[in-house]
């Protein structure tokens, strides 16, 4: 329960942080896709602990290998198998967590609700879950691509330090040039000061992170229940640290009135239908509107922080818990691609659920005739 995503396009996450891997199972991919192991591990080397100053310590290749679904570079249509397997785990840095609950994480709703919990890194609750959908997400935005569609993700903020807002997409080059992933490079390095400073004291920060698509048709997006936003909500909520969404204007759309926020139609020279500003964010009912699809993610500090904290353990005892293990000062730079595998899996299972119910059968809508 719980570890599966997707509805045509779908995906079983398994594995713990210091258990023996981490693996996924995709089903629904369609067949005689190109994809080599090289594109999958590209994704996942961008997710990977250990790539900079910033991240934690812990050194993992996170080597991927794919175990069925794929034959001579080519998807089979069958159930995709990836694995990663766990290399350097220190399983003995988590001993005084093994009673003691850490503030802000999952060890006390585990314990609750299961009655058994793996605090050996975090167990299934780790960050390091998200392996399997990174290298799916590879798979997915591969897909995307053969359609035109770009989907790019970078960081906004960091902690109280933000770029300004960019009118012109980013190219993966310009997110990719420093470890922090923010495309301006003089506010880049701010962010970085800034969260080496939290680290050297113990601490650790959030932020934002934007995300942008280009290329969308029209019509992915289900009424109501399945609308494209509350797709993607779901999809970004489920990341490990995630504690805000919103697509489009977001909360500043509540401080403008209803004229100054609509998206106005006019007709595009080249023909069809266009709106001339988009507050909307590229979805208006649920559905997408042909326009660029915006959103921010927002990502709270680590929960595990270096220090001395007061807490309780299982027992209900006041006790003192030392922070000891590997751990990210700040998780959003590490999770830009994991935005970006998520949103590239909720499209393409949106856009095959358009295509089966509106492009099957190819209805004429004026005679109401196949």
């Amino acid at each position: 329960m719980g570890n599966k995503f997707g509805s045509l396009f779908s995906i079983s996450t398994w594995g713990e942080s210091h258990g023996g891997g981490i693996g996924v199972v995709i089903d629904g991919c369609p067949p005689r896709l190109a994809i080599t192991k090289e594109e999958i591990q590209y994704e996942l080397d961008r997710r990977r602990p250990g790539q900079s100053a910033i991240t934690t310590p812990r050194k993992e290749a996170d080597l991927v290998e794919i175990i069925s679904g794929v034959y001579n570079g080519f998807t089979l249509g069958t159930p995709i198998a990836l694995y990663v397997a766990n290399k350097d785990a220190q399983s003995g840095a988590y001993d005084e967590m093994k009673n003691k609950l850490r503030p802000s994480h999952a060890d006390f709703t585990y314990q609750k609700k299961f009655g058994i919990r793996n605090h050996e890194g975090g167990g299934r609750a780790s960050a390091r879950e998200t392996i399997g959908r990174v290298a799916a997400g590879a798979i997915a935005k591969k897909l995307l691509t053969s359609k035109g569609v770009i989907i790019r993700a970078y960081i906004e903020s960091i902690h109280q330090i933000s770029m300004l807002p960019m009118d012109g997409l980013p190219t993966i080059e310009e997110v990719e040039a420093t470890p922090v992933r923010c495309p301006d490079l003089n506010i880049a390095e701010k962010m970085i000061e800034c969260i080496k400073q939290y680290r050297d004291a113990g601490d650790s920060v959030g932020g934002v992170i934007r995300c942008r698509v280009q290329g969308l048709p029209i019509g992915l997006g289900d009424p109501v229940f399945d609308r494209l936003e509350a797709e993607l909500a779901k999809s970004m909520l489920s990341l490990p640290a995630t504690k805000g969404f919103e697509v489009g204007s977001g909360f500043s759309g509540t401080q403008m009135t209803g004229s100054q926020h609509n998206d106005l139609f006019t007709n595009d020279p080249s023909g069809g239908i266009r709106i001339k500003s988009n507050r909307s964010g590229g979805v208006q009912g649920g559905i997408s509107n042909g326009e660029e699809l915006y959103f921010r993610v927002g990502f709270k500090p680590t929960a595990t922080v270096i220090q001395k904290i007061p807490t309780v353990d299982r027992h209900g005892r006041d006790t003192i818990l030392q922070g000891k293990g590997r751990h990210d000062p700040c998780v959003v730079p590490r999770a830009v691609p994991i935005v970006e595998a998520m949103t590239a899996m909720v499209l393409v299972d949106r856009w095959m659920k358009h295509q089966a119910q509106c492009g099957t059968f190819n209805i004429d809508p004026l005679t109401e005739k196949f």
